[in-house]
């Protein structure tokens, strides 16, 4: 059985090599897939451009590309252009794959007032990177009913070490008001790809990606404080009475009962093992 992972960055890299693992021959789609290891069949694709021939032996496509900046040129480029292109090279070659999974994002949830957000949820982003990407998700459905989409929260991981950097470095700061976060660590996200695509008999449209525990950003950040021993950060100033959070990410807590109704396990079910993981250098950083 063929994988083709179509913008193979270190998500795409990662659920490639459980693929190849499990016996399956691996192809990467990516700029430079020099970097990818040996257990991957890379090729040099723009996804926006002509796309090579997909095998026919092809039973599972994974689509994770990931935009070059926060733009609204970027992310159309990266998801709405980028996944028609590939949905038109499938058709193209008469391929005809068992499964067809596109990596999207919680961020076409608008919703900022703390409260729960599932799949059932009505997706209304808030803001035009959310809007696009709800876009490549309808487009998606559209063309291909039977087609996953997997909502990721914020991915963290080897590499992706963002708010340690800020903690360490003195510069994060806790939110006033409290903010209610949703994250994932990489190793589960690339794990949630594997098995929705091999092990689940009839799949839903939608899957939320987050970790089992939503938490306050003020939390997180005092946890990571603590265990890399430096001063907790400082309270922000609080946001003036009445004013929306707007934060990237809003305010919402996101369910990841429908996952977990799949049969599936998180090695990291919280933002605690997760990034103690991290800290203690565990997990490879793909380029």
């Amino acid at each position: 059985m063929t994988v083709l992972i179509a913008g193979c960055g270190d998500l795409g890299t990662e659920a490639g090599l459980r693929f190849a693992a499990a016996g399956h021959r691996v192809i990467g789609w990516r700029h430079s897939p020099e970097k990818l290891p040996a257990q991957l069949e890379g090729a040099a694709v723009d996804l926006t451009g002509p796309l090579p021939e997909i095998p026919a032996d092809t039973e599972i496509v994974v689509m994770a590309t990931a935009a070059a900046e926060r733009t609204e040129a970027a992310y159309r480029s990266a998801y709405v252009n980028a996944l028609a292109n590939l949905l038109d090279a499938i058709e193209r070659d008469g391929v005809r794959p068992r499964r067809v999974l596109f990596v999207s994002s919680t961020a076409v949830y608008g919703e900022n007032d703390g409260g729960e957000v599932d799949e059932t949820t009505p997706a209304r982003a808030t803001s035009a990177t959310g809007r696009i990407l709800r876009e490549a998700e309808e487009l998606l459905h559209a063309r291909l009913p039977s087609a996953i989409v997997l909502r990721l929260g914020g991915i963290y991981g080897p590499g992706r070490t963002r708010l340690i950097d800020q903690v360490r470095q003195g510069t994060a700061v806790i939110p006033d008001p409290p903010r209610l976060t949703n994250r994932i660590h990489r190793d589960d996200a690339a794990a949630a790809i594997v098995h929705l695509t091999t092990a689940v008999e009839a799949p839903e449209q939608i899957y939320l990606g987050v970790d089992s525990e939503p938490a306050e950003l003020g939390e997180v950040l005092r946890f990571l404080a603590a265990e890399l021993d430096v001063p907790e950060p400082p309270k922000a100033a609080p946001a003036p009475s009445g004013r929306a959070n707007t934060a990237r990410g809003g305010d919402k807590r996101c369910s990841n009962s429908r996952l977990l109704a799949t049969g599936f396990r998180f090695r990291f079910p919280s933002f605690r093992e997760g990034y103690r993981s991290v800290l203690a250098g565990e997990g490879v950083r793909h380029p």
